[in-house]
């Protein structure tokens, strides 16, 4: 009588072992594919992040390009720097209409970046009056957001070949908000005098999805 060996199976240790293996393999495999996913997303958040901040520094740019020119507002201020905060007075031109004056504001409110505008007006006494009322934050205008998760805005000014933290000395106060005010205007002997207008901002935006703070430099004034 012949006997045939019976086919041998794997035992339960070899099951065990196999299983153990398969488990470790998976476990490996989710952790690199989770590290993707993570990456990604980290990625296109600072990817939104930035173009974000790129359209906010555009809006900025515009502003600084049409800020008012001195001769306009005469003693009036027309710059106000303060802690995370921004103030202007721009010219809007609309087409077939006379040019008028505006006062923009950029604040971070609660992790925001919020740009203001006040209705334009022609009149000086009633920019007087939107001025007041955009630096006591009595504005009742709606604001804009530009971009979320903002930490932190630093601003400095060109004046004189060099850039100023926080703007121009002659106009700071106690609090440190600097307030562009007139200067003098240099007599006959004083021709080579230098000017404390500003020429230039620039403007840091900290953010919290980026590491470092994203810096643009504008010109104030058509370029």
């Amino acid at each position: 009588m012949t006997t045939h060996p019976r086919p041998r199976g794997f035992t339960l240790v070899e099951l065990l072992v196999a299983i153990s293996i398969l488990a470790i393999v998976a476990v490996l495999g989710w952790r690199g594919l989770d590290g993707i996913v993570r990456a990604r997303v980290a990625l296109t958040q600072q990817m939104e992040t930035t173009r974000g901040m790129q359209l906010a520094f555009a809006q900025m740019q515009s502003d600084c390009e049409h800020i008012v020119q001195r001769d306009v507002v005469d003693q009036r201020p027309y710059l106000l720097i303060g802690a995370d905060s921004l103030t202007l007075v721009r010219e809007v031109f609309t087409e077939n209409q006379p040019s008028r004056l505006q006062v923009v504001a950029y604040r971070i409110v609660n992790g925001t970046l919020m740009r203001r505008e006040s209705q334009p007006v022609r009149d000086l006494v009633q920019l007087d009056a939107l001025w007041q009322a955009v630096t006591s934050n009595g504005d009742t205008n709606p604001s804009v957001a530009l971009q979320t998760g903002v930490t932190g805005m630093q601003v400095a000014t060109w004046i004189n070949n060099s850039w100023r933290q926080g703007g121009v000395d002659p106009g700071a106060n106690a609090a440190g908000t600097v307030q562009v005010q007139p200067q003098p205007q240099p007599q006959p002997d004083q021709a080579a005098q230098v000017s404390n207008e500003p020429t230039g901002l620039q403007v840091a935006l900290q953010s919290q999805n980026l590491q470092q703070p994203m810096v643009k430099s504008f010109l104030l004034g058509e370029p």
